[in-house]
């Protein structure tokens, strides 16, 4: 059985029965089924809930005339990606900030929650990215789909129609890329940023493995912004009146 981190231990002690009945139910048993619940899925449910709490408490400290930190904090967030947002899509583009600044919080956190002690950050795990790659792409198409209609299809069809034929393939191979581009791009630094981290914490307790603290931050910050701003660049392609 695969180790567990303690919050991993409590979700399989409190819900491994109704996880393994809802695996059963899909014809997925888990391979261990008293541990069902693994520590990616436990850590992105733990950042989830901190999410929760942390929108909730913006709620109810919102104020106009004393804004208050936490208050600051989301507005700064929600005004960052929204103006990236106007000058990447361009008008109306704010329809599309409430999946961008949710999208951006949530892999943030699950970047940084590696940083606390017992805890680890879930985007070090390729299924978690691909999971997260895959809903941007979804959305881009959906939001192409809403956009365009099924006019939205004539851009994988490039603009010379005798060319069809051969851009349709192209075109799907494509956007497949894009899902695999962000799915590696996020894994692969996360990966590497906690294996560093761990093994100079291994061999230096004290002093050095701060300054990686810091590089973590900065990649975690970083790596999210990236995402972020390519899934505004596709959006911006899908909604794009060229098509």
């Amino acid at each position: 059985m695969p180790e567990q981190l303690w919050f991993t231990e409590l979700l399989n002690k409190w819900f491994a029965g109704p996880a393994n009945a809802l695996l059963n139910l899909l014809h997925v048993p888990a391979k261990y089924p008293q541990a069902p619940i693994n520590n990616s899925f436990a850590m992105q449910v733990l950042v989830v809930a901190g999410l929760i709490v942390f929108f909730a408490m913006v709620r109810a400290s919102l104020s106009v005339d004393k804004p208050g930190a936490l208050q600051h904090l989301a507005e700064g967030a929600e005004a960052f990606v929204n103006n990236q947002s106007e000058e990447i899509i361009g008008h109306h583009s704010e329809r599309f900030t409430p999946f961008l600044i949710t999208l951006g919080w949530f892999i943030l956190m699950m970047n940084l929650i590696g940083l606390v002690p017992g805890f680890e950050s879930p985007t070090a795990t390729a299924s978690v990215t691909l999971g997260c790659a895959f809903l941007a792409w979804m959305y881009y198409h959906f939001s192409g789909f809403r956009h365009h209609g099924i006019k939205y299809l004539k851009q994988f069809l490039g603009p010379v129609w005798w060319l069809a034929w051969l851009m349709l393939p192209i075109e799907i191979v494509s956007h497949l890329a894009r899902m695999m581009s962000l799915t590696i791009r996020l894994y692969a630094n996360m990966f590497a940023g906690d294996l560093v981290t761990l093994v100079f914490f291994s061999l230096i307790p004290l002093g050095v493995p701060v300054l990686f603290l810091a590089l973590h931050i900065g990649v975690s910050l970083l790596q999210t912004y990236i995402f972020v701003l390519m899934t505004t660049i596709y959006l911006s392609g899908a909604v794009s009146e060229e098509h």
